[in-house]
């Protein structure tokens, strides 16, 4: 018999994944191109070339051992040492080696840093709308997350809020940004009034409280943006970050994260990453790409066809009457659901073979979420079935 928590886990699985695989099922009775799935942030943009042939590189040149063998539960020395050199060069900041820790993806390093900190009944706050799996995230080490209400008018985070809701409790804040599901970029002012209640709620109580900041959509951003480094407003922050959007590697699970010498605790806090890492059985980041990763640092993946996609969707829903806040970053669309109940908008959309996800998935009833790292083929397939919906529904 299966755990109790399990069970709940379980019942309440992804319903992100729940939608992708049905759209698979709804491909063979249809035909993919009459499927317009929406639900899974997977990269439809190949990876640069440069991925391929770095991993080639290393696979013809480098001595097997070391390719596909042990290394420190942190990761590579020199691969740590790339990866600090080059955020150093590019946000004027003075890491190094000592920094930096592989991670399997941007979860695997959210849960290494989760098990490094948390404490049963120790409270974990995040602001909606949120990914669905912080909540599990921190229930894997016995947390409570608590949430913050979502600003709707620019899906900015609720710091009103926010400083009332940070108790003794309080270990840690998870933000994202650019954001999932909005693609909302958090400004400079918004992280400077952030930092500066989390450090008056420190002084307060007398408790050390740890900003995570979940980055893997940093690098996908329009119009200019920019999205400010946080270890540079908040000494008490950790980066955790991936490869899966900046290079469209989402299956290769590699990421790290980012400790600074300013956070408290810093050397326990490496130390308890590093056991982490091995005892939740990622054990070290898987090597090859480790190694790839370190070749590619100045690659990026094409944003100017998300771009295409984002202008496209977005500027054909705002002309059936839909409302959303037009995205600086990340892959996704928050539209507003033109009835109350978002579940009766999915449905509609699904009856022209349009999938897409419940915003109540990301504590945020009466809105869905649109991943357009699609093939522009389906934005333009998909956009009469939202002009029928419109008509339908508004």
């Amino acid at each position: 018999m299966i755990s109790e928590k399990m069970k709940a886990l379980v019942a309440g699985s992804s319903v992100i994944r729940a939608m992708f695989e049905e759209g698979k099922k709804m491909a063979e009775i249809y035909g993919a191109d009459k499927v317009y799935d929406f639900s899974l942030g997977n990269p439809n943009v190949a990876a640069p070339k440069e991925v391929n042939e770095a991993m080639k590189q290393i696979l013809d040149t480098t001595d097997p051992i070391v390719v596909h063998g042990y290394m420190s539960n942190s990761g590579f020395e020199e691969v740590r040492e790339a990866i600090a050199k080059s955020l150093n060069q590019r946000f004027d900041t003075a890491f190094t080696q000592e920094n930096i820790v592989m991670t399997v993806g941007a979860a695997g390093g959210l849960n290494v840093i989760l098990k490094s900190i948390l404490n049963p009944g120790d409270e974990v706050l995040t602001f909606a709308p949120f990914f669905g799996e912080y909540r599990n995230y921190v229930s894997n080490y016995d947390g409570t997350l608590i949430v913050v209400s979502p600003n709707l008018e620019t899906f900015q985070p609720n710091l009103s809020e926010l400083e009332d809701k940070i108790t003794e409790k309080t270990k840690a804040l998870i933000i994202n940004s650019p954001n999932n599901p909005t693609g909302v970029v958090y400004s400079e002012e918004t992280i400077q009034k952030l930092a500066a209640i989390l450090e008056k709620k420190q002084q307060e109580y007398g408790t050390e409280i740890y900003l995570i900041s979940d980055e893997p959509y940093r690098e996908l951003v329009y119009d200019g943006a920019e999205v400010p480094y946080l270890t540079k407003y908040y000494r008490n922050t950790v980066v955790g970050y991936s490869y899966s959007k900046s290079l469209s590697l989402p299956g290769e699970r590699i990421g790290y994260l980012v400790i600074p010498n300013e956070a408290a605790d810093f050397e326990a806090l490496c130390g308890a990453a590093n056991v982490a890492t091995r005892i939740l059985g990622f054990v070290n980041a898987p090597s090859l790409q480790q190694l790839a990763v370190a070749k590619c640092l100045d690659c990026q993946t094409d944003v100017s066809y998300y771009n295409r996609n984002r202008e496209t969707l977005y500027e054909g829903l705002k002309q059936y009457g839909y409302e959303c806040v037009k995205p600086e970053g990340a892959f996704y669309l928050f539209v507003k659901s033109p009835t109350e109940d978002e579940k009766v908008f999915v449905e509609a959309c699904k009856k022209r073979q349009i999938l897409v996800v419940p915003g109540s998935s990301f504590a945020c009833p009466g809105y869905v979420r649109i991943a357009y790292c699609v093939a522009y083929e389906t934005i333009l397939g998909a956009l009469p079935g939202f002009e029928e919906v419109a008509k339908e529904l508004f």
